[in-house]
């Protein structure tokens, strides 16, 4: 199977991590950010993560594939509870967090950037959306601030290392990947049940963090 993905995209980390979680084979394909032809040759529409099956179809949408690929085997491994406090959580810091994320994220050096092309279509893109990177580079130490408190909030609810709520469950998939894009930020205070959590995930599911291109 062939995942196609973007290296800073979290959705498609959340693809990823079902299958480092399971310890299944899978060939990432990382595809330039403005290579449009493939995701509309495969889905139709330019989305990432997109999962080409062995039978050569193509399914989209990252929980999909998450959902699909655990059952596959019959011993799904997301069975815990959810946690109705960590969607909350979740949803307060996605309210704000682009806004420091994506201005870093435009200049890193992922693989999907490695033309200058690519990296300005990414640019062009998120700066209609989101204003003008500049000015929101101005604002990032308060949203550093901002961020590493609600961090600690975030702290008081981590059961385990290992898993968020102490089984394996949706909450996982969909808080991991917006810690391991945080670690692209230097000078955010982590709390110590968060770091250890956040590192623990990255081992089980076999994805790295973004340390060593923090800025």
């Amino acid at each position: 199977m062939k995942l196609y993905i973007y290296d800073h995209c979290p959705f498609c980390v959340k693809a990823r991590m079902i299958f480092g979680l399971k310890n299944l084979p899978v060939e990432l394909v990382v595809m330039l950010n403005d290579d449009e032809a493939t995701p509309v040759k495969l889905i139709g529409q330019k989305m990432a993560p997109v999962l080409q099956k062995a039978d050569g179809s193509a399914m989209p949408e990252s929980m999909d594939i998450v959902h699909w690929v655990d059952k596959q085997d019959g011993e799904p491994l997301l069975t815990g509870r959810t946690n109705p406090a960590i969607a909350d959580w979740l949803r307060h810091v996605n309210g704000y967090i682009n806004k420091l994320l994506i201005p870093r994220i435009a200049d890193a050096a992922f693989a999907e950037f490695a033309t200058p092309e690519a990296r300005r279509y990414f640019h062009d893109k998120k700066e209609a959306s989101l204003g003008d990177f500049t000015e929101l580079r101005k604002h990032a130490p308060g949203l550093i601030k901002k961020i590493s408190d609600d961090l600690r909030q975030l702290d008081r609810l981590i059961v385990k290392p290992n898993a968020v709520n102490g089984e394996l469950s949706e909450d996982d998939i969909n808080l991991f990947p917006l810690l391991r894009s945080l670690t692209l930020v230097s000078g955010i205070d982590w709390p110590s049940r968060v770091t250890d959590y956040r590192d623990n995930m990255a081992k089980q599911t076999q994805v790295n963090l973004l340390s060593s291109i923090a800025a």
